[in-house]
């Protein structure tokens, strides 16, 4: 659906993802054992692929070329959320937060990457059946890495519009819930957008509060203090929103998790998105309208600073956020 600016040109294509002939040889695990990419494959009967009953986490690797070393950012919460989702998917039998680790780790460990990486971990219904439901359903895992750079860009700031297309409620599809049949939601208001020339669309919940952007998390500034709406406006409870949180509690920024008016994004200082796909990206205009000065504010750029040099390992005191991928 194609709203206000309909003349406009699609926004340049962002890198995604390698192309898929570059991924055959790349090591994924599968099913129980790690095997070559092309190797990996299932029924078209296949339960997730029919019904989109899986669920997935997507986590970051980072590449420090002067260390000679790759850091998986925030792993075992990815996996913590991972499991969480599988409690709401009715799957059973799911390995430990520990086992888990270790096979995430593992998969990358063997592809030797030296550059950032996407990783997805992923468990799916994978009984070859006829019927929507989730019970009496196997599960299995599958876990991807792929080499990756920007999924929008993180340096001067990206346009977006309010999609027509509202969030799924949590009473309709668990929010909190990173479910792959959610993700055609997502589909409409990133498409509306890039067809409309925006970068990013800007989601508002039923009952019209913002939400998210397509697949990330929103944070608005004004008069110093940063606003992000709570995990009860029908929220992803998002990894990285969480880290930006105690960044800027560490920044000495007052973060406030309330309820956010559309109308109060036309008269934000700053406002800026976060999330394993886009990391951290300032926006410059919402819905025709500059956002504050129209260039990346202050408190966007010291955020989104010192998020790459924390997730590099450059900052001893975030550590904790990583996982060093020998």
């Amino acid at each position: 659906m194609l709203t206000e600016k309909s003349d406009a040109a699609p926004a340049p294509a962002p890198h995604h993802a390698p192309k898929p002939g570059a991924l055959d040889d790349l090591v994924c695990y599968f099913e129980g054992q790690w095997v070559p990419m092309r190797d990996a494959k299932v029924s078209i009967m296949t339960h997730a692929f029919m019904y989109g009953t899986a669920t997935f986490e997507g986590i970051r690797a980072y590449w420090n070329a002067d260390q000679g070393r790759l850091y998986g950012l925030k792993v075992r919460e990815h996996v913590e959320r991972l499991r969480q989702s599988c409690r709401i998917l009715m799957m059973e039998d799911v390995p430990t937060v520990d086992d888990l680790t270790r096979i995430i780790v593992e998969t990358v460990r063997r592809n030797s990457f030296r550059e950032d990486a996407y990783i997805r971990p992923s468990f799916y219904k994978s009984t070859e059946a006829i019927g929507v439901r989730l019970h009496d359903l196997r599960n299995e895992l599958y876990v991807v890495a792929v080499p990756f750079g920007n999924y929008i860009d993180t340096e001067s700031g990206v346009r977006v519009m309010t999609s027509s297309w509202r969030r799924n409620a949590d009473e309709a599809l668990p929010a909190r819930g990173k479910i792959v049949g959610g993700y055609v939601n997502m589909a409409f208001q990133k498409t509306e957008a890039e067809l409309n020339g925006f970068d990013e669309a800007i989601v508002l919940t039923a009952g019209g509060h913002v939400n998210e952007a397509s697949a990330a998390n929103v944070f608005v500034v004004r008069d110093g203090v940063a606003l992000t709406p709570p995990v009860s406006d029908d929220l992803l409870e998002g990894v990285t929103r969480k880290a930006i949180m105690e960044l800027l509690g560490n920044e000495g920024i007052p973060v406030v998790e309330r309820s956010i008016d559309r109308s109060e994004l036309y008269v934000a200082d700053e406002m800026f998105l976060c999330g394993t796909g886009v990391q951290v990206s300032s926006v410059v205009e919402v819905d025709h309208r500059q956002v504050g000065s129209g260039q990346i504010g202050p408190i966007g750029r010291l955020v989104r600073d010192r998020y790459f040099d924390a997730v590099r390992g450059r900052l001893p005191e975030y550590s904790h956020w990583l996982t060093p991928i020998e």
